[in-house]
């Protein structure tokens, strides 16, 4: 019998998949996630008074789940309501149902979806490269991606396209036609932009790369595969095209360019002058992921376009399967549709969205395999330097996270005035709460109390909800600064205001440089500085102390009531 030559035993035995090896490499794949999530949910719970900043527009209104006499007629409840798919809002109201605030849940959340996307990464890399290591270098790199930034543990509508993306893509790849189906249905019901993405790399299943040109495909089965994706994704997607909502319009580029809120330092800072800053590094416009939020091995994804030229030297390239097209198939869709979504901006949402997320998975995962085989590569030439290689990058790949600062990232708000927030919560239930203080962005999920508006809450791309915000937001600016209390009283009688809370700082010139939600009204916020640079005499600081009816040292809550009889 002839010898098998060593080179291929050895390969054979690399690419061997065995159940245990597997189960073992998934194992330690799921450890490390729920050990990034643990560390996570440990901040969560540190603090009764704890809330993940992205949260605090999503879930705060979901206490309705639990007390339906909370928020009544409350703007910015109802339009946060309005605008989250009916999936995410679904899942939250059927666990509220069973007793759990949905505040909490939104921290328990994120273990959960980390493991759904541990999951898929691991097995979708498999599915490329039939590896076990490669799956788990992949799904490290992933998890490491993603809480890198505070999209995941956000348990945003964002924060479940990861495990459905890549849910949808393994599926695609086996060609599950009723797994993918779902999967592009629940990407409807929680992140809708992401069923764009899908239905775009449907389309590409149809063209086939053979003898060095672009052909359809041959297979009648594709064209069913990928109509029942398409059609699949119409229904879902025809609710959001047919529905109007109450907060429409949408705001256009012209409006929005002169808007100091889409301006460095606004709300919603979208434009700059800085060519590269905006198509490459902008948080809303821009092409890629931030920099700062990328682990550093990303850059080995490059080199895996061209291992597959130099297969001599790097044998195990000849493993990946042809498969492996999905990845820049994926790209090419993300990109049509981030400059697609530049075009129709914003009734796209912001463009970003189209490419940082699938990024977010597409490197890691490139990087996963691409490692696999340099790895394997210099192991074929040299034992030596290839286990001292492989060495560094195990210590850079474990241990990364360490030189990473405020790893895993949360971005969790902690709640500084207790005190002030179990005041508010045994006020009425249909109380109004008027501030410009950045506390005020707390008080809806700490208090469950309405509040007039505030700057986490101003978000402006739907013109029939901001612009009365935006209002609001003047109103009392001039109510709060102004020396007519003639004024004050219009402003408490038109909003029917309850209580006032104020910063003790609040009447000095600084105080009004360093808001930013002052600051973003750039005339009223100069009229109310020089008003306190000039000493003019305001109506409202003389009646505090006697309408106050709680204190802290840095705040206060004035009755309005009261200021509306003795002013």
């Amino acid at each position: 019998m002839p010898k098998n030559h060593p080179q291929k035993t050895q390969l054979s035995l690399i690419t061997h998949q065995s159940q245990p090896l597997v189960i073992f490499w998934l194992s330690l794949s799921l450890i490390i996630a729920t050990s990034y999530s643990l560390l996570a949910l440990q901040k969560a719970f540190n603090s009764p008074y704890i809330v993940q900043d992205d949260a605090r527009q999503h879930v705060f209104w979901m206490q309705r789940y639990i007390d339906s006499q909370l928020f009544p007629n409350d703007i910015i409840a109802d339009y946060f309501q309005s605008v989250v798919p009916v999936g995410y809002k679904t899942i939250y109201q059927l666990i509220a149902n069973l007793g759990i605030a949905p505040l909490t849940l939104s921290k328990l959340l994120p273990l959960l979806l980390t493991l759904i996307t541990t999951i898929y990464a691991f097995a979708l890399t498999l599915q490329l490269l039939p590896l076990p290591i490669a799956g788990f270098i992949s799904s490290l790199l992933v998890n490491q991606t993603l809480w890198m930034r505070d999209d995941l543990v956000s348990a945003t509508p964002r924060a479940f396209v990861y495990p459905l993306l890549l849910g949808f893509w393994y599926y695609l790849i086996r060609r599950s036609l009723i797994p993918s189906l779902g999967a592009i249905a629940l990407q409807g019901w929680f992140y809708p932009q992401s069923v764009l993405i899908s239905s775009g790399v449907l389309i590409l299943q149809l063209g086939k790369w053979q003898r060095g040109q672009l052909q359809l495909s041959r297979e009648r089965k594709d064209y069913y595969f990928s109509a029942a994706g398409l059609i699949v994704a119409f229904c879902v997607m025809l609710p959001y095209a047919i529905t109007t909502s109450e907060f429409e319009p949408i705001i256009t580029a012209s409006q929005a360019q002169q808007m100091p809120e889409f301006w460095a330092g606004g709300r919603a800072s979208f434009f700059t002058d800085n060519f590269w800053d905006f198509w490459l590094n902008g948080d809303r416009s821009g092409l890629l992921p931030r920099r700062q939020s990328l682990p550093i091995l990303l850059y080995a994804a490059l080199f895996l376009p061209f291992l597959g030229k130099i297969s001599k030297h790097f044998p195990l390239t000849r493993q990946v399967k042809p498969s492996i097209i999905l990845l820049p198939q994926i790209l090419l869709i993300s990109l049509t549709l981030f400059f697609t979504a530049h075009v129709l901006l914003f009734h796209l949402h912001l463009p970003s969205r189209y490419t940082e997320h699938t990024l977010r998975l597409l490197l890691p995962i490139a990087t996963g395999i691409a490692l696999t085989i340099l790895c394997h590569g210099l192991f074929q030439k040299t034992k030596i330097l290839a286990i001292g290689f492989a060495t560094i990058l195990a210590g850079i790949i474990l241990f990364y996270p360490l030189l990473v600062p405020n790893f895993p990232k949360t971005a969790y708000e902690i709640g500084t005035a207790p005190k002030l927030y179990q005041f508010l919560t045994h006020q009425p239930k249909d109380s109004l709460i008027a501030s410009l203080s950045p506390e005020t962005d707390n008080l809806p999920s700490f208090t469950h109390r309405s509040i007039l508006v505030s700057w986490e809450y101003a978000i402006p791309y739907h013109l029939s909800y901001y612009l009365p915000l935006r209002q609001r937001a003047i109103n009392l600016i001039r109510a709060q600064y102004s020396p007519d209390a003639n004024e004050i009283k219009t402003f408490i009688q038109h909003y029917n205001i309850d209580l006032w809370l104020i910063d003790q700082s609040a009447f000095t010139p600084d105080y009004i440089s360093h808001n930013k939600w002052i600051q973003q009204f750039p005339d009223i916020a100069t009229e109310a500085s020089q008003r306190l640079k000039q000493r003019t005499p305001l109506a409202l600081p003389p009646i505090i102390r006697q309408c106050s009816i709680f204190q802290t040292p840095k705040l206060t809550i004035l009755d309005a009531k009261c200021l509306e009889h003795n002013l």
